[in-house]
This record gives C-alpha cells, sequence and structure tokens, in this order.
C-alpha cells in the first residue's frame, strides 16, 4: 500500500506537469478570454482544506464578476455568473488551474473535492474521514453524480469516505477515464436552477 501511494504521488505530479505544458496554450487562451470580458482579477484562489485539514491555497479560473448593489454589498451568485463563467463550468475548462495543485502536492488528481474551511466543524467524525488523503480535482463523488448532487451531502460524504476506505490505483485510473467521458458528454454538470452549490450547514440540518 506504501508503495502504491509513492507511485499514485508520483503519477499525479508527472501527469499534472504533462498536462500544464501540453494545454499551455489553451490556458493562455482562457486566461485572456476572461481578462477581455471580467478584467482583474483572473484567478479565484480560496483556502481549502487538503489532507489532515490542512489549509492550501486552492486555484480555479474566475467565472463571476465582482458586481456590489448600491450598498456596497456583493451581488448574488447566479447574478455575478456569466454566460461565458457557465461556459467554463460546463466544460470544466474553470478547473484548469487546479493543476499547478497537484503538481504543488496540495491535492491529487482524484480524491474528494475540497469544500470550505468554515464546513471544518460541521462534519460528523465519519465525514472528516474524507480528510485522510488529498482531495482531488474529480473524485468518486463527482463521477457518480458530479454537482447533481449539490445538496445531498449526506450521499457524497458517503461516497468520499468510501473512496478513502476503497482507494486502489486502478480505482483512480477508472475515475479519471469516468470524468473525461462526463465531460466531453457534458454530463451532471450542475444543479438545475443554481449557479452555484448549496451550503453545508451540518448533518444535523441535512438530513
Amino acid at each position: 500500500m506504501k508503495f502504491s501511494k509513492l507511485v499514485k504521488a508520483l503519477f499525479d505530479r508527472v501527469v499534472a506537469a504533462i498536462a500544464l505544458i501540453a494545454l499551455s496554450p489553451l490556458i493562455l487562451g482562457v486566461a485572456i478570454a476572461i481578462y477581455l470580458r471580467m478584467g482583474s482579477p483572473i484567478i479565484f484562489t480560496q483556502p481549502r482544506p487538503g489532507r489532515e485539514s490542512r489549509i492550501f491555497k486552492f486555484y480555479k479560473f474566475r467565472t463571476m464578476t465582482n458586481e456590489r448593489d448600491a450598498e456596497g454589498k456583493v451581488l448574488p451568485d447566479e447574478v455575478r455568473l456569466t454566460p461565458f463563467g457557465q461556459f467554463l463550468r460546463k466544460t470544466s475548462l474553470d478547473e484548469l488551474p487546479q493543476l499547478w495543485n497537484v503538481v504543488k502536492g496540495d491535492m491529487s488528481l482524484v480524491g474528494p473535492r475540497p469544500l470550505l474551511v468554515q464546513y471544518l466543524d460541521r462534519y460528523t467524525p465519519e465525514q472528516a474521514r474524507r480528510h485522510e488523503v488529498k482531495p482531488g480535482i474529480t473524485g468518486w463523488a463527482q463521477v457518480n453524480g458530479r454537482r447533481t448532487l449539490d445538496g445531498r451531502w449526506d450521499e457524497k460524504f458517503k461516497l468520499d469516505v468510501w473512496y478513502v476506505d476503497n482507494w486502489s490505483l486502478w480505482l483512480d485510473l477508472k475515475i479519471l477515464f469516468v470524468t473525461v467521458f462526463k465531460v466531453f458528454k457534458q454530463e451532471d454538470i450542475t444543479q438545475e436552477g443554481q449557479a452555484t452549490g448549496q451550503e453545508f450547514f451540518g448533518s444535523k440540518t441535512d438530513l
């Protein structure tokens, strides 16, 4: 198992580095398009919990504007999400900067998706086990419902913990293959009628 984890770590960084180089024209093109449509910043950054709940800086391409109301409050996500931002999310192009997170060692190609820091004290002990491994760009929950699981936190976390308990290199390869297939088919992109996912308030209020 220890050898397999070393192979996973090496595989992650090598594949992510190769992908960054191979996709650099696409990444540059997306960055320029975001700047022309929304200005700066081009990259959205946010602290997220990684393995053993260690906090790291998470990267995504920006998909929303910084529009505010007359009182200076940020407008709702569904208002600030631009048509181009919707396209980036639909095609998963907004996730490309996370390849750098993988190269840095903060994330893996496959693992439970990194969620918000404020959720850390809302997990049950069983749900918190999702942090026993590095978070991933894609994961078992994503290929078993992807964003259509938004709001169904108990199901999502069960899938995350199942991945922790059943991890293998072959499972990672299967998830990567299915992810590519779903992205090309544009399946399970987002929950109908929502720009972003529902907030997790804890299992007592979620169930």
